[in-house]
């Protein structure tokens, strides 16, 4: 089977087809260009999904990655990533191994067909020419015969005609042997030009088209091998990364396997586990002492019962534990710190020896926070409720004490690991340029040993105040581990804190280094570092250390017996110093001496504004009506 026996006259033909062929391989190169421009453009969207959903350095969405589901997602977006280099090697493979091979071998494959089509159409030509050559010398034989036949017809003519002379006669017989030798002389360039061309012929027919057809279709058949070998690296390139994308995928299905549901539960214990223990049972109100009292208490009873006296709360607010009361509410509390107080009584003989103090029922939980915010010896409890309540609105203090007990003390372990491994660095910086120093003092050549003695003095100089601040928070953490509670410990209502009368406001101050307004752990003697909310006129009352001047004097018209927090003692006709007025409240703020001093109904007694009395301490005597 050879295309130059078989396809000798499909010159054109086969010029058409190794043409069509050329064509169908750079179709198959655009194909598998386009093939890698979309593996890159894959593998970009892997990368960048991956990146999208990866956390990000130093926020929060790192710290949810310690939970197994979250760190199997991690995994999972790893190894898409390398996932996604796979079919970077894809591409890069296919454009090195098939794109850039038959790019160039088309190159090629175009100069050697247009040199065999050239050797065929110089071929084609030559043959042309014999051809040419052949007919003319045909041409020209056929002529000379023509004219000899003429040459001699005419002969015969003159030699028959006996009017013509013999001159004439011999005349016409050499022309006509002339021509007959011309013809002869043509017959034998015929003949030879014909044997020339058949063999010219012979030659380009079997050996010379054979021959360039034989190539032309060598040419071809290594073009169709060299295609096929390419699909066939096209199919070996995606194979060499199956496995390695089976290992991607194999990996991903291990850290799905490694989501550990239990172990999740736990690590949520761990991250939000208060400490605290479980509140205890709410003490029951009795509501109906009032109806028990007796009748000479009766215009007491209705007084306070009218509803102008008694604070109203809401059923909502009313016996809520203040950490779980909204936050308006909470301070709608903090700006009341007064109750109503109660009524004088209707005459001074209404009741023996002077007018007592009502007997007031049981308060609410809400009307003893009132009394807890009204009391001087509460102050620093309140400062640590307004610690917690900055503490919701600004950054936590250094020392972590807003955070519960068991929270805390994770933070300041992080805290003291922490420190202790940038003192490790510094310590190993040390040790290096100690030795660099070393190195000098032996070797002066090699450098000043002096100029590392400030970087030493630094680095010594930034250990210690290192050891400073781990000492500061191994501090804060011992203190932290010795008052977790115990688990035997019986559960505390922060409620109790209230319901306890303790003028000192000792246990309340234990209580309040335990728990905060809003739910969270703060201790009094950490540093306020945080964010302050507003100061107010409020604030500054608390804040004030030094003591309220007098501002006048008062008499007690009649007995009043302070049974609440806050509230003060005093007999009928005692005098006593007036420290602050009546601000539209219904009390009068009085001292009885450096120690003793609260709030009395302003109706209970007479006052005396003298500005001369500022600062006065003289005793005062007791005098009757």
């Amino acid at each position: 089977m050879s295309w130059g026996t078989e396809l000798w006259d499909q010159f054109d033909n086969l010029e058409k087809h190794t043409q069509w062929g050329i064509d169908v391989l750079e179709k198959y190169i655009k194909f598998v260009k386009e093939r890698t421009e979309i593996e890159l453009s894959y593998a970009k969207q892997l990368r960048n999904l991956s990146k999208k959903y990866q956390p990000k350095k130093n926020s929060k969405e790192e710290e949810e990655y310690r939970y197994t589901s979250t760190r199997a997602f991690l995994a999972t977006l790893n190894e898409m990533n390398d996932y996604a280099g796979q079919h970077e090697v894809i591409s890069e493979n296919m454009t090195s191994l098939i794109t850039a091979e038959l790019t160039r071998y088309v190159q090629e494959l175009k100069q050697e067909r247009k040199s065999h089509f050239h050797d065929g159409r110089k071929a084609q030509q030559h043959i042309e020419t014999c051809w040419k050559q052949l007919e003319a010398s045909k041409r020209r034989f056929e002529r000379d015969c023509k004219e000899a036949d003429r040459a001699q017809q005419y002969f015969e003519k003159m030699d028959a005609d006996i009017n013509v002379t013999k001159a004439d006669v011999e005349k016409a017989r050499q022309q006509a042997q002339l021509r007959h030798q011309m013809a002869e002389d043509s017959k034998a360039e015929y003949s030879s030009t014909l044997q020339k061309f058949n063999s010219e012929q012979h030659e380009h027919y079997y050996t010379h088209i054979p021959n360039i057809f034989q190539k032309i279709q060598e040419m071809e058949e290594r073009r169709i091998v060299r295609i096929g070998e390419s699909m066939k690296t096209f199919a070996e390139v995606d194979r060499q990364v199956i496995p390695i994308i089976g290992k991607c995928l194999d990996e991903i299905t291990k850290a799905a396997e490694s989501v550990d549901h239990k172990n999740d539960s736990q690590m949520v214990i761990e991250a939000f586990k208060s400490g605290f223990e479980p509140p205890g049972d709410i003490d029951f109100e009795d509501f109906t002492q009032p109806m028990k009292r007796t009748v000479s208490e009766s215009s007491l009873s209705n007084s306070r019962g009218d509803g102008k006296s008694e604070p109203k709360f809401s059923s909502k607010s009313k016996g809520k534990l203040w950490p779980f009361i909204k936050k308006n509410k909470l301070m709608s509390l903090l700006t009341s710190p007064h109750q109503p107080p109660p009524p004088p009584p209707a005459s001074p003989s209404a009741v023996p020896n002077g007018p007592q103090s009502p007997k007031q029922q049981k308060e609410p939980l809400s009307h003893r926070f009132n009394e807890f915010m009204t009391s001087k010896p509460k102050i620093h409890c309140f400062r640590s409720l307004k610690r917690g309540l900055s503490l919701k609105l600004g950054a936590g203090p250094e020392d972590f004490s807003n955070l519960p007990p068991e929270q805390r003390r994770k933070k300041l372990q992080q805290k003291v690991d922490e420190l202790n491994r940038d003192i490790q660095k510094e310590m190993d910086s040390r040790d290096a340029l100690t030795k660099m120093k070393d190195v000098y003092i032996k070797n002066p050549q090699m450098g000043d040993a002096a100029s590392v003695d400030h970087r030493l003095a630094e680095l010594g100089q930034n250990i210690e105040k290192l050891r400073l601040e781990v000492q500061k928070f191994e501090g804060w953490l011992a203190e932290v581990e010795g008052r977790l509670p115990a688990r035997t410990e019986q559960p505390r209502r922060q409620s109790g804190v209230y319901e306890t009368q303790n003028p000192s406001g000792v246990n309340s101050c234990a209580q309040d280094r335990e728990s905060s307004p809003d739910g969270s752990y703060t201790e009094e003697q950490s540093q306020e570092t945080e964010m302050k909310v507003p100061a107010t006129d409020f604030d500054d009352e608390f804040d004030d250390e030094e003591p309220l001047p007098t501002i006048g004097t008062c008499k007690a018209l009649y007995t009043f017996e302070g049974q609440n927090e806050g509230t003060i003692s005093v007999a009928e006709g005692e005098m006593l110093y007036v420290i602050e007025e009546d601000k539209g409240d219904g009390w009068t703020r009085i001292r009885r001496n450096e120690d003793e001093e609260g709030y009395v109904p302003t109706s209970y007694v007479e006052v005396y504004l003298d500005k001369n009395a500022k600062d006065v301490h003289k005793p005062l005597q007791k005098i009757s009506e």
